[in-house]
This record gives structure tokens, sequence and C-alpha cells, in this order.
């Protein structure tokens, strides 16, 4: 099997996913000189890539520090890969969701503006001339994003390793010197009181929408009524089917929390739905226009506020469970039985799951440093302290942390590090039969690379010698 020259890729891969979306946008602002830039660097199927996304991509390796280790023929040999990936997937008409991707690019636009400081920095910065054109390219490069690893899920769907391929795994890395370190690794468990508004409140808010409803059903405009009242933060920043004035094109497979999903898809055009309850609040929606298996709604969202008293309530109550635990009262399994509101974790003995390995244990270096400042001190069996956190759907509670197991960093051991290294193995097989396809569909592909690259050792035959 083909074996990578170097380990550069890992980092390499990285490093695009930043540099794509950085370099795609700022070809637009970079079509204005004629610089060679704006060249075309090389062809793949029916997609190009242009000089500005290697030059991009040197530039922030140069801003790391890393310019003399990874060379520009390994940077665009990567792009060409990506590249290839995508232009297959088109071709095999790989699915993807349109309002999931738009979705996306509005996050990531939210991030730049609190990054840049307002929408019209963002525009400055990418030298754009309206939010629309900074879309349309991120859009690009989001369906691009998507396009690329639907391909590679489909290549390595069903891919496993055995133990004695795990084995062989390691030993191959004993053999040449190469086995890794892991860094130290913490097993985290938590107790959490969410707090809940009064249920007059929450009566109040109904009541709202139900008159609103009415409103609307004798001929007041939905979209006005969701301008002035509706709590949705995409409401003023977003555009019509996006989150403007309430309006959402979905299908039944978009990121929509089910509840939303089955008021929009119960209705007909210009029915009113009664008022619903999500994890964000208290809705009511319009189906203004059903087209195949889209719909087009647009919904009024209000939130419930919860008082200071009740704050305070739950911080309290949540300090004395943490006294009780330290004065044995009550283990910390049965408080989080007894006590934790957080679906997530109040099952699992309060222990946090880690999303990207399906398992409870978590690199400390690489945890948000919110909950790092929290823990990283900690000894096994101790507990934080109590601390607020709210979520971004806006609901509020009282938490804190406890350090169930701490592991130090060491140097990998099959027998004690089994699970790591078969997750090593599998995404050095899954790697390999990328490799292979990618050998196979260069020779099936059209491919043109500009002259300044025809020297570069590449690792695939992209220049077909």
């Amino acid at each position: 099997m083909m074996q990578p020259k170097t380990d550069n890729m890992k980092y390499i891969n990285k490093l695009l996913i930043f540099v794509v979306l950085f370099s795609t946008i700022n070809n637009y602002a970079q079509t204005k000189t004629k610089t060679k830039l704006d060249g075309v660097a090389a062809v793949v199927g029916k997609n190009i890539v242009l000089y500005s996304e290697v030059k991009a991509a040197m530039a922030q390796l140069q801003e790391d520090g890393k310019e003399s280790k990874y060379t520009e023929c390994e940077i665009l040999e990567k792009i060409l890969n990506d590249k290839l990936l995508a232009h297959h997937a088109v071709i095999d008409s790989l699915p993807f969701v349109e309002a999931d991707i738009n979705s996306e690019v509005d996050r990531k636009i939210e991030y730049f503006k609190q990054q840049l400081g307002s929408q019209q920095k963002l525009l400055d910065f990418f030298g754009f001339k309206s939010i629309t054109d900074v879309k349309k390219e991120l859009f690009n490069v989001e369906k691009e994003r998507v396009l690329i690893g639907a391909m590679q899920q489909k290549i390595t769907t069903g891919t496993d390793v055995t133990p004695e391929e795990v084995s062989n795994y390691f030993n191959s890395l004993k053999k040449q010197d190469a086995v890794p370190e892991f860094g130290t690794e913490v097993e985290i468990g938590q107790i959490v009181i969410e707090a809940k508004p009064d249920e007059k409140a929450e009566q109040a808010l109904i009541d709202k929408l139900n008159k609103i409803k009415k409103e609307v059903e004798n001929g007041a405009s939905f979209k006005m009524k969701a301008i002035l009242y509706s709590q949705d933060p995409a409401v003023s920043r977003g555009k019509e089917g996006q989150g403007g004035g309430g309006s959402y094109v979905i299908t039944k497979d978009s990121r929509f929390v089910k509840a939303f999903k089955d008021a929009a898809f119960s209705l007909e055009e210009g029915e009113v739905s009664e008022p619903f309850k999500t994890q964000f609040g208290y809705h009511i929606l319009i189906v203004e226009k059903i087209k195949g298996k889209e719909r087009s709604v647009r919904h009024l969202l209000l939130q419930t506020e919860i008082s200071d008293e009740a704050l305070t309530k739950v911080k309290d109550t949540l300090t004395k469970v943490r006294n009780d635990i330290l004065t044995n009262k009550i283990t910390f399994e049965e408080a989080v039985k007894k006590y934790s509101t957080d679906k997530k974790t109040n099952k699992n003995h309060g222990l946090l799951i880690n999303p990207q390995r399906n398992d409870t244990f978590f690199d400390l270096t690489n945890m948000s440093p919110e909950i790092y400042a929290r823990i990283s001190e900690l000894k096994e069996g101790e507990l934080s302290d109590v601390f607020y956190d709210e979520t971004r759907e806006g609901k509020k509670m009282y938490k804190f942390m406890l350090v169930k197991s701490k592991i130090p960093a060491h140097k990998a051991n099959l027998e004690k590090d089994y699970v790591k290294i078969k997750r090593l193995a599998l995404q050095k097989k899954r790697s390999e039969l990328v490799q292979k396809w990618t050998k196979e569909k260069i020779s099936d592909t059209y491919i043109k690379i500009q002259d300044q690259y025809k020297k570069c050792d590449f690792e695939f035959d992209w220049l077909k010698k």
C-alpha cells in the first residue's frame, strides 16, 4: 500500500480548512488586479485551483512559522486531492442539503463579524461590496467542503480493522521508533440544574402568541409581527429564506428541531400553527409556500425570562448538593440521578461524552478554554466550584464538575491504549483507501497542471507522466 512521503499532510489538512475558507473569498477581491495570483495553477475535472489558493496557504504557514517545513508542491497536492474528491462527488450525484449549507454560511458570517468588529469591517477586509457577495462565495466553499466529506465517506464506508491489524500497526510504529505520546486525558462528570420560568410566565407567552396568531388570521402581516416581537436573532440579520424576517426554507432533512418540522409539515399554505415549544422557546409559524419537498415558513419566537430570584435559588440548591457530596452525605452518582437536569449526562452517571471519539475521555489541552480553566488544576476525584452557564439557545443554569479520572501524559501502550491505537490504525487504513481511490481516478480525470509546478515531486501522478 502507498505510504505518504511525510507526515506533512496531517498539518496541511488542518491548515486548508482555514486557507480554503479565507483564500476563496479573497480571490474575489484579487481579481480587481492583473497579478499572477489571479491565474489558474491547475484544473481538476471542472474544478480550478487558483494561484491565490496556494499562495494564501503559504502565507498562513509563514505566519505560523512553518513555511520551511511544508513545500508549495505539497500544499498544491492537497488542494488537488480535494478538488478531485469534490469533482467526483458531483459526478456521483452525492447529496447535500442546501439549507444546511446556508445555515453554516450564516454562522461563519456571524463569526467573522464578531472577529472583525462589524459587517462593514468584514466587507472592507475581504474587499466585497455587499454581504450577498460574501455569502455567495462562502456557499461555494461550504458546498465543496461537504462534497469532499461525502466522497471520503463513500470511499471508506464499512471499513474496520481487526485486532491483528491493530497489533501489526502498533508493531510497525515501534520498529520505526514512532510510537506516539498521548497527552493528559480527563474523564469529567457534571451536575447541572437549569433555571426554569414559572408557569404564569410561560402561560403569558402562550397567550401572547395566540393573540398574534388571531391578528395574523385577521389580516395582519406575520412578517411585521416577527420583526417587532420575535426573539430569533436571525430575524434582523438574515435574508429572506435564511432567518430574515423570521423566514426559512426547510425540508424534512433540514437541521431544524423535530417539533419545528412537525409543525411546518402539518399545515397547508397560509395556515398558522398553534403555539408550540422547543428548546429555544415558544413559537408560532405560518406556511407561506409549498414547493415540492420544500416549505417556505415564517416563525415568531418568544422566550421566557428567568428571574434573579429563580437563578439564586438554583445556585443555592446546587451549592448545597456540592457540600453534601464533599461531606459524604450523598455520592456524586446519586446526586446526578436525584438533581441533574441535563438530559445528555444525567443518564450516564453525569459523564460527558466526547463526540469525536464516542467515549468519556478528553485530551485536556484540546478542551474549551472555559472548561480547561475550571478543571485543569483539579486532581482526580475533586470537584470544581459552582458556576453559571448559558446555552446559545438561551437556557440559564448553574453547574459544577467532577474530575472522575485523570490519565497523565505517557507513551502509547498497546494494552492500556488499545482503543486509541485502534482508532489510529483505522484512520491509516481509511487514508490508504482514499489514496488508492485517488491513484485510480487520476487516470480517467481531466487534469492540467501549469508549467511552474511540473517539476514538483508529487506523491501521485498528477502530471500523468
